[in-house]
């Protein structure tokens, strides 16, 4: 099987910034927006109502993604209901079928290639993949926003409504479809303060752990 870094990270934890670097240091590719993309090759459908469906579920919680649309860089002019031939490919319950699929695309990548994976409830999905590292990125939540704030250039007021939307969102998500709260330690083998540490100090934590985890078999450790 291949080694698997699982990254989930609260809003203004870096994710984004680190997900890549440990990628990069260990050689695996980073796996993101490629989670949708492949979902949505897979099923037919198009990115964009992927993406709409996948992050604003009309039903038991509203908004439920709008943040992360926007983190994926995704104009909101393209986020609109599926289209009847979306419907007619994902059947009477496409919520279930988008998580369906994007779980099969993550086993796919840990039974393959393997990578860094950032989010998509990845540390729940492959928690039975023995080569995989879980990390959890969070920090206090005033700390989070303000370094948001400074990174995104807006300010804290805004950067702290969208750290709240975000975080409620994708632990929604979490607790409706695995049952399960995505920040408890449980999930993970390395939950890091990465606005205390710092983003490089929090690479290097990841990579060290990683190597160490993910490659000892294959270096007779």
């Amino acid at each position: 099987m291949a080694p698997v870094v699982t990254l989930s990270a609260s809003f203004g934890a870096g994710g984004s910034i680190v997900g890549p670097e440990v990628a990069e240091r260990l050689g695996l590719p980073f796996l993101d927006r490629a989670i949708p993309a492949a979902v949505a090759d897979a099923l037919a459908v198009p990115m964009a109502d992927v993406v709409a469906h996948d992050e604003r579920r009309a039903s038991g919680f509203e908004r439920l993604f709008a943040n992360l649309a926007r983190a994926a860089a995704v104009p909101d002019a393209e986020l609109g209901t599926l289209p009847t031939a979306a419907r007619s490919t994902l059947g009477d319950q496409p919520e279930q079928a988008l998580r369906d699929q994007t779980e099969r695309v993550l086993r796919r990548v840990a039974t393959t290639d393997g990578g860094v994976i950032l989010g998509r409830a990845a540390a729940i999905v492959l928690r039975d993949h023995a080569p995989a590292l879980h990390v959890r990125l969070d920090g206090p939540l005033s700390e989070r926003v303000l370094r948001a704030s400074r990174a995104e250039g807006i300010d804290e007021a805004r950067a702290r409504k969208q750290a709240t939307e975000t975080d409620r969102a994708r632990e929604a998500y979490v607790k409706h479809f695995y049952k399960c709260d995505p920040s408890a330690a449980s999930h993970y083998h390395l939950v890091l303060d990465s606005v205390t540490l710092g983003n490089p100090t929090c690479v290097e934590l990841i990579v060290a752990a990683a190597k160490a985890h993910l490659f000892a078999d294959s270096q007779g450790v």
